[in-house]
């Protein structure tokens, strides 16, 4: 009842700060410190040196990409997801990936252990999330025998298709029907994606980051708020949905401005998850729609039941799958009324953003030639 009591006394916390202190609210509470950036990069530094210089496995690092809010520049004070791809050369294809990725991962955790003893560094290797199925990822909690901080670390192997890429970067059109024939489960290929997901969000402005910080810290709080209160997880959107979510009202609300109102911009967010059920989203900075394979494919996902929100590096993966939009719809619709979104007795105002597409719209893609388009604004 205690850890209730405290996160419920947080949630109240942001609820209760007035709408023009939330950029002192993010720089006091959720901005990371210099010595924390450093314990993430340092922990990341340690298991690269690892796999590519200690681990004994059938296959050559090519590379490695910081994924997570670490690699996107959105981290937290003190709460930070590593995810550290890791691309070998043992994968040829998708399907190469989903056969040999579990052995892979065992190899790893198999390393790990032999050599705990003279790692520079102390490692704890968590158990699988789920039994029987085959893992994407390894997780680790990482530490340096010289500080106190543990820094926890998914590492996920994943197939090399992009090579070198810069930041204008576009794949070939081939990449995509490929990964379209390669019939796997919505979003399973995205790790090798991951510098494109990445890119993404790391190339907003500042402000629009701590606008990320601010909806991610409102969605901890409640999701750990929820798990107090029934002392168990409860299913909610992904915290990626919810990233993309934000970016979409930032571009859609002021241009992709660098500087704006963030209560406004918290304001709009909170708005569009309370309705959710008309989100129809998506964006072709890395895949055309125009190549008919992949505009047909996601044409099919954009016909689907709402929430949809397109993976802008994956066009297989629609982030806004599963359960919980209602419950996060209830506590924004909460949030609405707070005097973190009130300006002298009244709301602060949102954005004008379009969140759905039409029927007739979705005939007319890709002759349209925006990016988004939509008939319901807020």
């Amino acid at each position: 009842m205690m850890d209730l009591w405290q996160c419920q006394r947080e949630m109240m916390e942001l609820y209760q700060t007035s709408s023009n202190k939330l950029n002192s609210y993010i720089t006091d509470h959720l901005l990371p410190n210099e010595v924390f950036r450093k314990n993430v990069q340092d922990a990341v530094d340690r298991i690269c040196s690892f796999l590519k210089e200690k681990c004994s496995m059938n296959a050559r690092v090519i590379k490695t990409v910081k994924g997570g809010s670490a690699g996107k520049g959105t981290t937290l004070y003190e709460n930070s997801d590593v995810d550290l791809v890791i691309f070998l050369d043992c994968f040829d294809s998708y399907a190469e990936q989903a056969q040999t990725r579990d052995s892979v991962i065992k190899i790893i955790e198999q390393n790990l252990e032999h050599c705990r003893r003279s790692l520079a560094f102390q490692v704890d290797i968590s158990p699988p999330r789920s039994k029987g199925e085959l893992r994407r990822s390894l997780s680790l909690t990482i530490q340096s025998k010289k500080k106190n901080e543990a820094v926890e670390v998914d590492v996920l192997p994943a197939f090399d298709v992009l090579g070198q890429i810069t930041d204008t970067y576009k794949p070939h059109p081939k990449v995509y029907i490929d990964l379209i024939h390669a019939g796997g489960k919505p979003g399973e290929f995205n790790t090798s994606f991951t510098e494109l997901q990445r890119n993404f969000i790391k190339r907003c402005p500042a402000k629009c980051k701590d606008l990320l910080r601010l909806v991610k810290h409102w969605y901890k709080m409640y999701k750990k708020c929820l798990r107090e209160t029934y002392q168990s997880s409860v299913p909610l959107p992904s915290k990626f949905a919810l990233e993309l979510l934000t970016i979409y009202a930032w571009e859609e609300g002021t241009g992709k401005a660098e500087q704006f109102n963030t209560a406004e911009g918290f304001y709009t967010v909170m708005m569009l998850l309370v309705q959710y059920q008309h989100l129809c989203i998506y964006w072709t900075e890395y895949y055309s729609l125009e190549v008919p394979t992949v505009g047909e494919y996601v044409k099919k996902q954009l016909r689907g039941t709402r929430p949809v929100i397109m993976d802008p590096a994956d066009p297989t993966g629609n982030v806004a799958r599963g359960k919980g939009w209602n419950l996060l719809a209830e506590e924004a619709l909460k949030c609405l009324s707070m005097p973190c979104c009130m300006k002298g007795g009244e709301p602060v105002g949102s954005w004008l953003v379009q969140v759905m597409l039409t029927h007739v719209e979705l005939l007319l893609i890709p002759i349209l030639k925006t990016h988004t388009f939509g008939s319901f604004f807020i």
